[in-house]
């Protein structure tokens, strides 16, 4: 709350806005906005495309409801249709892979920037730590912004802050269902986190070690941690450094926050999981 306050007011701005996917990061993300500046202050947009389901639509206007904040409702359908259909014309362009998933970020994240441009409202951005450190992101969709507020808080924190606001609340401003829902970024049919990343508490042991606490491969596999996800986690951290330097600057909360506590070169050979390459 002091970190988001501070931020905006004394960068000038009064008003917040971000996207309310009905996910628990944009949820946490808009609780926290309103304790920091006020609902008065605070806009929530959601953006659906075909891809999200009715409940996470839903529960984004309930979250809105619970907070008190204005809630816009911006499909993307009507502006993804005429950007494929453009596309097409390149040799290769298709609706089946990763291009297509990330074209709904971007054209999100333009939305946003075109309202702050608009209304001189800040952009807050809502990605965790956990997919911040391995690139689960879309640079210039879900990075669009001006401020990232949980950006160091691992996903599994951010579960256990849901809980807590609404347990200080004494009733559910973060709808349940958004709490006990499987995360999902919704960009194709019934895809879950779990397709592309760990699970969320083995994934955050191997960060807290590797980021936070210097750790190498061995100790961590030393550990008992499978050197399989270990390998693939490490490679996700190092390979997406250049995405971190891109992205909006954040609240430090851990010992060791991305940025100026972990300077690590963009480019470089070496790979603490086989030498150098």
């Amino acid at each position: 709350m002091l970190g988001t306050r501070d931020y905006a007011h004394k960068n000038g701005f009064r008003k917040v806005l971000l996207g309310l996917s009905g996910g628990i990061d944009s949820a946490v993300t808009a609780a926290i906005a309103v304790e920091a500046l006020g609902a008065e202050n605070v806009v929530g947009v959601t953006m659906p495309s075909k891809f999200n389901s009715p409940e996470t639509i839903s529960d984004a206007q309930k979250l809105a409801e619970n907070l008190h904040i204005e809630f816009h409702t911006i499909p993307i359908g009507p502006v993804l249709g005429p950007f494929h259909e453009a596309l097409q014309t390149v040799e290769g362009w298709d609706s089946g892979g990763p291009a297509f998933e990330n074209l709904q970020a971007r054209i999100r994240g333009c939305i946003l920037m075109s309202l702050s441009n608009q209304c001189g409202s800040l952009v807050l951005t809502t990605g965790n730590k956990s997919e911040t450190a391995v690139g689960y992101a879309t640079l210039y969709g879900d990075t669009a912004g001006g401020f990232a507020v949980i950006k160091d808080v691992p996903k599994t924190t951010v579960y256990k802050l849901a809980e807590h606001i609404n347990q200080t609340a004494g009733h559910p401003v973060i709808p349940v269902d958004v709490i006990t829902r499987p995360p999902s970024a919704e960009l194709r049919p019934d895809q879950k986190d779990s397709d592309s990343l760990p699970d969320y508490d083995l994934l955050d042991r191997i960060l807290k070690g590797y980021v936070e606490q210097d750790k190498s491969v061995a100790q961590l596999t030393g550990q008992g941690l499978p050197k399989d996800v270990v390998d693939k986690v490490v490679r996700m951290v190092d390979r997406n450094e250049y995405k971190r330097r891109l992205s909006p600057p954040g609240i430090r909360i851990t010992p060791k926050a991305f940025g100026k506590d972990r300077r690590l070169p963009i480019t470089n050979r070496y790979s603490p999981c086989e030498g150098l390459a």
